[in-house]
């Protein structure tokens, strides 16, 4: 008795640990957020900006892979709020993406509690704002997950950790810039570019260390090139991938994109220029920070460091150095190139192009043809609901054809577990740049002029990085191939905010008919209801 006795002791003890285990490893954090107009000069002229907790940016969410956050947001503004969670998979549960899609906006002084976890995910992300134009005021911040403890990352841990959000900037409040694109114009060139809401700001690090910088860029319009006078940064990590680790002197950053790279402070103890400025434009707007040895007694001194020369096809060729790490672990314990993407057959192509027209004798911005425009009810609480007349399947072609543009609720159909391929085709002598909510995918190919099915003869179908959000330069083209393993509906739009407010966004259905918990949560208890919706019971 004595023996089963203390069998009966272990097994407990057993079982006691690996709850004790799974909870720490799943652990929940809590977050309150209130969202309020302030005031500040981050140009120099005092102006309305949108503060998350009293903070511009707002506060910033350092998390753990698996890690479970339950973030109740108060809405305290005058106009509906949603914030997304850009990057973050939401595996099963597009219900707390968080855009008009997916989400009833929260009505002026109520609020929402956000409910996700940061599944099989780590790098650098961002939150902002998703309504209106909130985002071109405030209301973004930085979002890191970190590796849990028992997954080795490809690179030593630095002696720092700095988010940098950088991204241009106007002077205007967001309603006057919503006012000029209702008009039928497009927005002026932007005021300035800030880092971390700032024109000049310090980062402080002790000679001969070495410190991760996570980079992101935050504006709504331009690419950003970056750079720190006399330091080669090391990329590591590109929204979520670990990639082969190159140096490099600058770096271009497009629009809703995100990376982290090590710096190691080899050089003379001195303070040091950290330089942004806007990238393909005539004016070259410019913001710096200072990078101070903690043992420095010189100020920085000296040019700052330039551009670089090369334009697009320079940027492009950069893009390319990006690979994907096929040696190093993911957010769970297996190398990340075990997924042979490469060797997948494609079930569907969609060829997107984008396009500037005017309708009804303003300006669009539009998909296939197809200015997008919200319906008054979320589509996937119309789907949820079997609700008609919010949405049709068959309103947008998935490859570009001749004809009129018109404005609809474009949505395509897809089917759960199909491995598809997206060319963005860009036709205007603009630079893109798209996103994808729910997902990340590998971007296989970068081109100059037309895609045609021979394109896919240069395709890095070996070890392309995987990332949310992709460049398109102009009169070039993109492809991307995705695995459709998260049902829901999710948002595929420009990451250039003027330019999904006016309709170039569209909306993929990845639907199962077998519904189960194993494919996708349910309807949250707690979810707003409005429009048609109005009324129903989660």
């Amino acid at each position: 008795m004595g023996k089963v006795a203390l069998s009966y002791l272990i097994c407990g003890i057993l079982v006691f640990w690996s709850v004790s285990v799974v909870k720490a490893e799943d652990a929940y954090r809590y977050f309150t957020w209130t969202a309020t107009y302030g005031t500040a000069s981050p140009l120099g002229v005092p102006q309305q900006i949108i503060l998350i907790n009293g903070q511009f940016p707002g506060p910033k969410l350092d998390l753990v892979t698996n890690e479970n956050v339950i973030l109740n947001l108060i809405n305290k503004l005058d106009e509906p709020l949603l914030l997304t969670w850009n990057g973050i998979k939401q595996r099963k549960n597009s219900w707390q993406d968080g855009v008009l899609g997916t989400n009833c906006p929260i009505p002026p002084n109520s609020n929402y509690t956000y409910k996700f976890q940061m599944k099989d995910q780590i790098g650098s992300y961002t939150y902002f704002p998703s309504t209106q134009l909130h985002r071109a005021v405030g209301g973004f911040g930085a979002l890191n997950i970190y590796a849990r403890s028992v997954i080795p990352v490809p690179y030593a841990k630095p002696a720092g950790d700095f988010s940098l959000l950088i991204g241009d900037w106007y002077k205007s409040s967001h309603k006057v810039l919503r006012q000029i694109l209702d008009s039928g114009k497009s927005l002026p060139f932007p005021s300035g570019l800030l880092i971390n809401g700032q024109k000049q700001s310090t980062f402080t690090g002790d000679q001969g260390k070495t410190y991760m910088f996570r980079i992101s860029n935050v504006g709504i319009k331009n690419t950003i090139n970056f750079r720190i006078q006399g330091h080669k940064m090391r990329v590591v990590e590109v929204e979520g991938s670990h990639v082969i680790q190159s140096l490099y002197d600058s770096l271009d950053v497009h629009v809703g994109q995100s990376m982290s790279v090590l710096v190691t402070l080899d050089q003379p103890p001195k303070d040091y220029y950290i330089v942004a400025s806007t990238r393909f434009t005539r004016t070259v707007l410019t913001a710096t920070a200072v990078l101070h040895y903690s043992n420095s007694q010189t100020s920085v001194s000296g040019p700052m460091p330039s551009a670089p020369a090369g334009q697009m096809h320079w940027s492009m060729l950069q893009a390319r150095t990006f690979r994907w790490n096929l040696t190093a672990n993911a957010a769970r314990p297996n190398p990340q190139g075990t997924f042979h993407y490469g060797k997948i057959t494609i079930s569907r192509t969609f060829v997107l192009a984008n396009s500037a027209p005017l309708i009804n004798g303003k300006l669009r911005y539009a998909v296939n043809r197809v200015s997008y425009v919200n319906p008054d009810t979320p589509l996937k609480l119309a789907d949820h609901f079997n609700i008609p007349g919010v949405f049709s399947l068959n309103s947008i072609q998935t490859f570009p054809t001749d004809g009129s543009p018109y404005l609809a609720t474009a949505v395509f159909p897809a089917s759960h577990h199909d491995f598809i391929e997206i060319v963005f085709q860009n036709n205007e002598a603009t630079m893109q740049s798209w996103h994808l909510d729910g997902y990340d995918f590998w971007v296989v190919g970068f081109g100059s002029g037309a895609w045609t099915q021979a394109s896919r003869n240069k395709y890095n179908l070996v070890d392309a990085p995987t990332r949310h959000t992709t460049q398109v330069y102009p009169k070039s083209w993109t492809a991307i191939l995705v695995s459709l393993d998260n049902q829901g509906m999710w948002n595929l739009r420009s990451a250039m905010w003027d330019r999904q407010y006016l309709g170039q966004q569209v909306y993929l259905r990845v639907y199962n008919p077998t519904q189960s918990l194993a494919n996708e949560y349910y309807i949250p208890t707690n979810a707003l209801l409005c429009g048609k919706a109005a009324g129903r019971h989660p």
